[in-house]
């Protein structure tokens, strides 16, 4: 059985907890490249896993090493940040029609990035106490999926709507410095600890 109340709370929470976190820029990029259903179907399926883990090893995360995580995160943006800067040059603004990306291929790119970037991440973390507190890992797991779902939701579909107003090029180069400032972030906490 599953409570509606607990299920809200947490859909709250963790929607609030993951809206400014790195899912939404991530998304967004992603979203200004191919096709947002490829996209969403590649982030919805990461995120259940990322639940999935957080509610089964929840309390697990607390003993891993949060420097070690933190500068982990810190290395994938920095590399993220330069393959966004390296991969096209300034002649190749297009982007591929969608209808020539493989679901295989697009869903896929977007499950390794999500599932790679949120493991040991805050939201995880707050699944994992939040199931813990609640001793109700259904409802927990719906509110945190279908939380972390909308948020993945808004910078896809955001970015679709970006990509018709702003060019690819501008929108590359702010993700990029986006990225260089959580790297730096990340970095910093693990080297302050």
């Amino acid at each position: 059985m599953f409570s509606p109340t607990v299920i809200a709370v947490v859909f709250g929470v963790i929607f609030l907890a993951e809206l400014p976190d790195k899912t939404a820029l991530a998304s967004l990029m992603l979203g200004t490249r191919y096709r947002a259903g490829y996209v969403f179907a590649g982030v919805a399926a990461a995120f259940v896993v990322h639940v999935a883990l957080a509610i089964a090893a929840g309390s697990l995360l607390h003993l891993l090493p949060h420097r070690w995580v933190q500068g982990v995160v810190g290395l994938l943006f920095l590399g993220g940040a330069a393959m966004l800067l390296l991969s096209k040059g300034e002649d190749e603004e297009e982007v591929r029609p969608p209808a020539s990306q493989s679901f295989w291929k697009v869903a896929g790119a977007g499950f390794t990035l999500i599932l790679v970037a949120e493991f040991g991440d805050l939201t995880q973390i707050m699944t994992a106490n939040l199931a813990a507190r609640y001793g109700d890992p259904v409802s927990v797991a719906i509110g945190a999926v279908l939380g972390l779902w909308a948020v993945a939701a808004l910078g896809i579909f955001g970015g679709q709507f970006l990509m018709k107003r702003v060019p690819l090029s501008l929108i590359t180069k702010v993700a990029a410095a986006v990225m260089v400032v959580l790297a730096g972030v990340s970095l910093y906490e693990a080297i302050a600890g």
